[in-house]
């Protein structure tokens, strides 16, 4: 018999388990898994421990799976009954670096503070607070008898490009099996206009180097003789890419990119959208166009090429004259649905070398771009969940940035993959001052139990 889960009932277990809710984010937010730095490698540890542990205090069984060498992937079971559905979700427990000293944070980064209703601390909304609420949402469901089987799947190398995700979950595939993957790591349009996200576009990065000389060398004496690295990497970039259009210029970049069908413009231009509101989320002064349509375009529909930061020569007060010997560039494409990582590796080496054979390339992540279902019985199960829990219907969408264990999933597991996200673009990814609140909190506890009832009510049959 179909379960009815009341929406009030669910919103009282929330407020009743919220000084829980935010204790235990307090808990991992304090324990600054930072996967891109070897020095974290204990705080990685020892957030698998407290993963693991808080897992098991709910009364799921955990396995942690681990490969040679990188961070392990932990999966949990509740419920293990073979005649009902099962439904996995993901989320990933490693952060982005962050530092009071040189961002401006307005508090410490891995020090959980509560200003209201708002949670701010390095993790918050990427990935840990929405991993949480998840985690909670499944519990209400668990506590209602939802007929449902409801696993975790959680990484701690999805920010530097799951180098190892597929590798473990490949060899533990048999105890992994599952009838569909929910993902809780993507953005909406905005407070007032839920969004599930219909594709991510895929990463490929890469850091450039040259060095021309073994020390600094005196401008005027060596100055016009010697070679500059730094002027040279310039050249390099404008070379490839065109700084005011943002338009890569290698050939066969754009070969084959697929553009956004006028269904997805008709949906994005309905979305809810709006330039200023986008602006004001990220804190930018100036923006490549004011179009609505055409920036959404630019951040879900299109590929790029983004520079994000360049080394060499003083850094120092005054001006110091020297030659640098060397220079770093590091670099980036978000790549779009078609677009082959492996190919686009090839053309850049190419570009590079053609206009500057002494520059050292090196590719760092790569990860396709990835497309999910839109028709059928689950993303209309995932929008009802939602509009029940929010009051307003989900609009399908795309999200700019790239999770790489996707493409992985769907691969190993061979299941469909849909995303309830519930950060907002004011919660600042990656940025300082990074947050979350109490009522995106909630409500994606409340949207959660909702979505496992939903699939409970789906049954087997018409679950995938």
């Amino acid at each position: 018999m179909p379960t009815t889960l009341k929406r009030d009932s669910l919103l009282s277990f929330a407020n009743s388990h919220r000084e829980e809710f935010e204790a235990l984010l307090k808990r991992f937010v304090e324990t600054p898994t930072v996967s891109v730095d070897p020095n974290h490698a204990e705080d990685i540890k020892k957030g698998v421990e407290l993963t693991a542990e808080t897992l098991e205090g709910y009364g799921g069984k955990v396995e942690i799976y681990r490969a040679e060498k990188g961070n392990p992937v932990i999966h949990c079971v509740f419920g293990n009954d073979q005649s009902r559905p099962t439904v996995t979700v993901y989320n990933h427990i490693d952060v982005q670096p962050a530092s009071k000293e040189t961002e401006p944070w307005n508090t410490e980064p891995f020090e959980f503070t509560k200003k209201g209703d708002t949670y701010y601390g390095r993790g918050t909304t990427d990935d840990k607070g929405p991993a949480l609420s998840a985690l909670f949402g499944a519990r209400a469901a668990i506590e209602a008898d939802v007929p449902v089987n409801i696993r975790f799947l959680w990484e701690f190398e999805e920010e530097i490009g799951s180098p190892n995700f597929e590798k473990i979950i490949s060899k533990a595939a048999p105890n992994l099996k599952t009838d569909s993957v929910v993902v809780s790591d993507t953005v909406w349009v905005s407070r007032n206009r839920p969004a599930s996200s219909a594709g991510l576009r895929g990463l490929l990065g890469f850091i450039l180097t040259l060095e021309t000389a073994t020390v600094d060398t005196h401008s005027g004496e060596t100055g016009g003789a010697s070679r500059n690295p730094i002027a040279e990497l310039m050249q390099l970039l404008t070379d490839i890419y065109d700084v005011r259009t943002g338009k890569v210029k290698i050939r066969g970049f754009y070969d084959d990119v697929i553009p956004p069908s006028k269904k997805e413009l008709q949906d994005w231009a309905n979305s809810g959208f709006t330039t200023q509101a986008f602006k004001k989320a990220h804190h930018l002064k100036k923006m490549r166009s004011e179009d609505p349509l055409e920036v959404m375009k630019r951040i879900w529909g299109m590929p790029t090429l983004e520079v994000h930061g360049i080394v060499g020569g003083y850094q120092g007060h005054g001006l110091k004259s020297i030659v640098p010997p060397r220079a770093e560039l590091k670099a980036s494409c978000r790549l779009v649905p078609a677009q082959d990582p492996a190919k686009l590796k090839k053309l850049i080496t190419a570009a590079v070398k053609e206009r500057n054979p002494d520059v050292n390339i090196q590719f760092e992540s790569a990860a396709p771009a990835f497309r999910t279902v839109l028709e059928g019985e689950l993303p209309q199960a995932l929008k009802r969940a939602i509009k029940f829990s929010f009051g307003k219907e989900a609009v399908f969408v795309r999200d700019g940035g790239t999770i790489g264990a996707m493409t992985s999933i769907e691969k190993v597991l061979n299941c469909p993959v849909l995303f309830l996200g519930l950060s907002l673009p004011e919660h600042g990814y990656h940025a300082p001052n990074e947050n979350f609140d109490w009522q995106q909190a909630s409500g994606g506890m409340v949207a959660f139990a909702k979505y496992f009832e939903e699939i409970a009510n789906l049954g087997r049959s018409n679950h995938r």
